[in-house]
């Protein structure tokens, strides 16, 4: 069967001129399945993923349907104000020379300048929730007047909070006669939401859902919390000067806490999360695609749509929470047939995740040690005791003691230990006696300070040298 090709569908002329000039002949999987039914003006509800070409799957639809009268007409939702850009763009280029009025509508932005805009009447709008009620209520957007609506990234949007939001909007229009929604995952919020969304959807899916698992090097460092900067540190030291990295944590706070740490140490790093204003926001990834920046820490959120070949190194900072999140991450180094190199930093609670992550998509990830600090550089961090990552579930820390089952039982090591650090008894827990020495429980809490004293006494006129065992 001969593939469907653009020329087939007696698209609007402008459109149509807009896609040759693309170099666009044949439509994606997702576009051959969404399109033909948006344009009957039939409820979409579509799977597709980032770079499936989604945004013209709904966008062609929208884009025919409204018209040049500057009444908003349209309305596409996106979870982030860096997806609300790139969708704008993108349907302001596949528009060609209709002239339709589209503008975007998020925080950040001069709000008297963009509700100017607005009064000034637009055919179509591409902005993010809070916003959009925002300036509903001030009275610069006519919900009730918009008759097709979309919903993209309906996951994302979801996981994020914003199904009241949505649901406010939803209810304002009551002119709405399409709705499309898109998502690159079904969860049971998506499906809810379709329900309560659409009327008689048309479902299409494109069969190309997998992830590209990027051929790169990857690492996994045992490691806690407290002494993430310390494997940072050596990560950051192991790169050349033509090296780029991104980091990924995720939180806001955590993006904050990290960038400002780097630059103490005097790395020169940037920050990039949602509550920047827009235009340092894009004035930070410029200066990050342009090499300018060589470090870049940022949330999954943030970072999204972020398409910068020079990238050498991912770390993730905090394994994310879906493993689909992890291969996107790393999937923004080894571009163009370069080398990359990713490396998650994983705390012992955390290796089931990891475990999950590397069947789920089949990969190799080797819990490795940090790599050795280069001759001439400093450490960023000093390497310290962990007492919660070093103990287990139940909060016990098992040390070694050069001490053998012919010179103690359980029971007199343990009130040696009791009175010797005057610690309560239940902060010692199991105790095991070999032939030549002794593994001993001691209480997270208690651990620290009992191998202190334990190093300046003397068990029966023998000096002793705990060793923790991890």
């Amino acid at each position: 069967m001969t593939p469907p090709k653009f020329s087939d569908w007696d698209l609007d002329r402008n459109i149509s001129d807009a896609i040759g000039k693309l170099g666009w002949e044949e439509p994606t999987e997702i576009q051959h399945e969404a399109v033909p039914v948006g344009r009957k003006g039939i409820d979409v509800v579509g799977q597709a993923r980032t770079g499936s070409g989604k945004t013209a799957a709904f966008g062609i639809p929208i884009l025919e349907a409204c018209e040049v009268k500057k009444t908003t007409q349209g309305l596409v939702l996106c979870p982030t104000r860096e997806l609300a850009v790139q969708v704008a763009e993108e349907l302001g280029t596949l528009q060609g020379n209709k002239g339709l009025s589209i503008e975007t509508v998020y925080g950040g932005t001069d709000l008297e300048k963009r509700a100017k805009l607005l009064e000034e009447g637009v055919d179509l709008i591409v902005g993010t929730p809070g916003r959009v009620i925002d300036m509903s209520k001030r009275g610069h957007i006519d919900l009730a007047s918009i008759a097709i609506f979309c919903l993209d990234e309906a996951d994302r949007m979801l996981d994020m909070g914003f199904f009241p939001d949505i649901l406010w909007i939803v209810e304002r229009m009551v002119g709405r006669k399409q709705t499309l929604l898109f998502s690159a995952t079904f969860p049971q919020e998506v499906l809810d939401a379709a329900e309560e969304f659409t009327s008689n959807a048309v479902h299409v899916m494109s069969e190309d859902l997998e992830v590209e698992v990027p051929e790169i090097d990857q690492f996994a460092i045992k490691i806690g919390r407290l002494n993430k900067m310390w494997a940072l540190g050596r990560v950051v030291a192991s790169m050349s000067e033509s090296d780029q990295m991104l980091i990924f944590t995720n939180t806001k706070r955590m993006v904050d806490m990290l960038s400002e740490r780097l630059d103490r140490q005097g790395v020169d790093s940037a920050a990039l999360h949602g509550d920047m204003p827009q235009n340092k926001r894009e004035r930070i990834l410029d200066s990050f695609r342009k090499g300018s920046k060589k470090i870049l820490v940022a949330t999954d959120v943030a970072a999204r749509g972020l398409d910068v070949d020079g990238v050498t190194h991912v770390v993730n900072y905090d394994l994310p929470d879906e493993t689909e999140s992890y291969v996107h991450r790393i999937g923004r180094t080894g571009r163009m047939g370069r080398s990359g190199e990713a490396w998650s930093f994983v705390g012992r609670n955390e290796i089931g995740a990891l475990d999950k992550i590397s069947n789920t998509w089949g990969m190799k990830i080797p819990i490795v040690e940090a790599p050795e600090l280069p001759e001439g550089k400093k450490e960023m961090a000093r390497l310290r005791e962990d007492w919660d990552e070093l103990s287990d579930n139940f909060g016990m820390v098992t040390i070694r003691l050069p001490i053998g089952n012919e010179e103690a039982s359980k029971m007199s090591l343990a009130n040696w230990i009791v009175g010797e650090a005057r610690v309560p008894e239940v902060a010692i827990g199991e105790i095991e006696i070999g032939n030549n020495a002794s593994m001993v429980e001691i209480h997270v809490k208690k651990a620290s300070y009992v191998i202190d004293v334990l190093k300046s006494r003397k068990f029966n006129g023998k000096s002793l040298k705990p060793e923790i065992i991890n």
